[in-house]
């Protein structure tokens, strides 16, 4: 039997439930549960964003599938037991799921959030990353593993989030630092 993962999107395995505590007790459980969440959640969402734009996401999408992952975090919050590495896995799978889908043009544009720059802002944001560029200069898999790395797993985390070998895993994360090295070069070579 396979351990339970709640970044599958499968329910968890059934299970005797709890038995109940004293009302005041439980009341207390929850408020301090909504509290680690609610702290989780404000040191973890913009960084959740950035990892996503480091993905190529757009940034709309990146704020979209943020949101998305930490409410399903939210709603799994008790059987999560790393919650950093959950929502990052899960967020990239949602992102990969959104890539392989085709959508249809919608006619109304959603309403900005805390999240998202102004629309005139989103250009200078991007401009005020450079990473942005040297990571598009990436192929997908090296990207993919520099962006976990930015998102500061070690390379045994990435290999385990990703089901890749370690060696693979150090092997892309060493050609990407080459060519961001490369890159950089170039870059001070043209100014």
């Amino acid at each position: 039997m396979s351990a339970y993962d709640p970044a599958d999107g499968s329910d968890p395995p059934t299970a005797a439930p709890a038995p109940p505590g004293p009302p005041g007790q439980r009341d207390l459980v929850r408020q301090q549960a909504d509290e680690d969440f609610s702290a989780f959640y404000r040191a973890n969402i913009r960084p959740l964003v950035g990892f996503l734009i480091n993905h190529d996401a757009s940034v709309q999408a990146a704020t979209d599938i943020a949101q998305e992952t930490m409410t399903d975090a939210y709603r799994r919050w008790a059987d999560i037991t790393h919650p950093k590495a959950w929502v990052h896995k899960a967020a990239s799978r949602a992102l990969a799921r959104k890539v392989a889908s085709v959508e249809e043009p919608v006619e109304v544009v959603p309403e900005p959030s805390s999240l998202l720059p102004r629309p005139d802002a989103i250009a200078e944001w991007e401009a005020q990353h450079d990473a942005l560029p040297l990571l598009r200069s990436l192929p997908p898999r090296q990207r993919q593993i520099m962006a976990w790395t930015l998102a500061d797993f070690t390379p045994t985390d990435i290999a385990d989030h990703l089901d890749l070998p370690a060696q693979t895993v150090r092997a892309n994360l060493k050609k990407a630092r080459r060519a961001a090295a490369a890159y950089l070069k170039a870059r001070e070579e043209e100014q």
